[in-house]
Parts: structure tokens; sequence; C-alpha cells
């Protein structure tokens, strides 16, 4: 079938779907119901709230992505995000100093711990041939476990009722902006998307990652140090799953809270969402917005119409069936795709 004619198909087939909503008589009310819940609101507070979720699920899709391109499969950016957020939380209750110290110091130890979980995964496979595949995602449990034991038992705040360590100290609270739930944290989320984009594009490094990612054969028998920057990169793409640890932690919730940062999904979203971008720098913080906004109308929704805001989960889970399925619908008779 031409390329034309399966496009023109998958335009009424939409079309025949939006109908069909449309002919629900509550179909209407639903839409408004999910758009006010992802960007109405008094004084906007549900737009800010999705920019807010938005740019923790971009943070962890730039982490993803640094590995992506690069051919490495680290998908344990949910452990390195929550010990990132943990040991930015006790640097932040235990750590004496100036405010302003504190929060870098704090921002510093998360990516560090982030660095070196990742890190961790790495010497599994280099020096115990376990995938690096397997074991990034096994080290999710462990990290989530400790975390988890720490702040029920030893570190727990006590006098709040439920698993969470204290409270960090309001001079260290990253600011937000006037009038607005929205904290700094998303100008660090940005910093780094600029970073990436820049250093993908532009530098020497980015170029022998994205050949690595390519060929790994032909950046070996090229002389590029393989090894090192495997290394590096798993190092970096953990850092910034650390940061955004920190950016929950300090920007958000202001402790940690058991679970905090493994319910919401924040890590597994930001897969979802560079494979949405196709793996392309440029595209990953529309895509995270995306789904921020998906999470949040969801929530709009649950509240409004009485729908499980886990139906959110389910239209991820067809986004990926589409992604997967939709390179096949579109190959042209010769085997290849547009």
């Amino acid at each position: 079938m031409p390329d034309r004619k399966r496009l023109t198909m998958l335009a009424l087939l939409g079309v025949v779907v939006a109908a069909v909503l449309f002919l629900i008589p509550s179909a209407p009310d639903m839409i408004g119901a999910f758009f006010d819940g992802a960007f109405g609101g008094r004084r906007n507070f549900n737009f800010f709230s999705t920019l807010s979720r938005s740019s923790l699920i971009v943070g962890m899709a730039l982490s993803v992505l640094l590995s992506f391109r690069a051919g490495l499969i680290n998908i344990g950016g949910e452990g390195q995000l929550v010990l990132g957020g943990l040991v930015s939380a006790l640097v932040g209750i235990y750590m004496p100093g100036p405010p302003l110290l504190v929060g870098v110091l704090a921002l510093l130890a998360a990516m560090l711990t982030g660095a070196i979980w990742a890190l961790l995964a790495g010497f599994l496979e280099r020096g115990f041939s376990i995938p690096l595949l397997v074991g990034s995602l096994l080290l999710n449990y462990p990290a989530s476990f400790i975390a988890s034991y720490l702040v029920s038992h030893p570190l727990r705040d006590i006098n709040s009722g439920i698993a969470q360590s204290h409270r960090i100290p309001r001079a260290t609270y990253l600011p937000r902006f006037e009038g607005t739930i929205l904290d700094y944290g998303i100008i660090l989320t940005a910093i780094v998307a600029v970073a990436v984009i820049i250093a993908e594009r532009t530098t020497v490094f980015g170029y022998r990652a994205r050949t690595q990612g390519y060929s790994a054969s032909f950046a070996q028998a090229s002389g590029f140090p393989e090894r090192r920057m495997y290394f590096q990169i798993l190092a970096g793409s953990g850092a910034i799953a650390g940061l955004v640890g920190y950016i929950a932690v300090f920007g958000i919730a202001h402790r940690y809270v058991d679970g905090m940062l493994v319910l919401p999904l924040y890590a597994w979203t930001g897969v979802v969402a560079v494979l949405l971008a196709r793996v392309n720098p440029l595209w990953v913080p529309v895509a995270g917005f995306l789904f921020a906004a998906l999470q949040t109308g969801a929530a709009g929704l649950e509240r409004s119409a009485g729908i499980p805001r886990e139906m959110a989960q389910v239209v991820q889970g067809l986004i990926i069936l589409f992604l997967a399925g939709g390179r096949h619908f579109l190959k042209k008779p010769g085997g290849t795709t547009e």
C-alpha cells in the first residue's frame, strides 16, 4: 500500500476516534476536566504543577538520553534518583553552615551519589559480565529498600507519623517563582538540557558518544577511548538522575518521604519520553512536558469524573505499543522506513 494511503488511513482513524469520543454525552465534560486538571485551576495552579512535574520527568529523560545515545541501556535511573534525593536530604538536615553552601553541597552530593550508583552497574558489567540492562535494573531495588529502611527507622521523623525524614531548613529551600508553586528546579533542568544538547551536537565527546551508539565496533576500531567513555557516560547519566532527586527534595517535598520518587514513576516515564522523542535531545523536553500534562490532567479527571488516574499509565502503555508498531506500519515496500 502506498505511503500516502497509509497516512490517510491513520488520519481517518484519528477522526473516527475523535468523533466517537464526542458522541459520548459526557465526553466534552471529560475533556474539559482533563485540560483543567493539566493547565487550569485557580491562578493557573495546575499549569504550574504540570511544569513542576515536567522538570522531574525531563530531567530523568535527559539522564536516559545520555546513555541511550551512546548505546548504553542504563535503566537504573530510579535507584540513582532515589539515593540522590535521600543523600541530598541528609546533607540538608545534618550539614551545618550557611544555607547557600549547604544547598550547593547537597546538590553535589546528590549528583555524586547518582554517578556512583550508575558506575556500580558499569563495574558489574565490565568486571562480572552482568549485562548493563540487567545490572542497572536490579540495582533499583536495593536503592529503594535502603532508602525506605533509613527513613522508616534510624532517620525517621517520629513526630510526623509516616515514614519520612526530618524537614530540611527553610533557608535551604529552592526559591519559587513569585505567586506560584513552581520552584527554581526547572531552571536547573533547563541548564542540563541545554548542556546535553550542546555537548551532544558540538563537542568531540558528543560525536564519539553518538558514534559509539551507532556502532561500538567502529568506535573501537577508530581508536576512541571506549572504556573511559563508557564510565564517563554512565557517571554523567547517574549524576543527572541524582540532580533530579535533589530538585524533588529541595524544591517540592523539602524532606525525603518514603516512595516519593518511586510511586510517581518519574524514571520510567522519562524512558518513555525518550522513546517518544526518538532519542532526539531537542524533542525530549516537549515529550516530557506532554507526559507531565497527561499525569496532572488524569488527576483532574479523577477528581471531576471519577476516572482513575491510573488511566494515564494505560495511555503511556498504548504510546509504547504505537511507537513499537508504527515503525513497522510505515515501512516502505522495499523494507525501509521513512
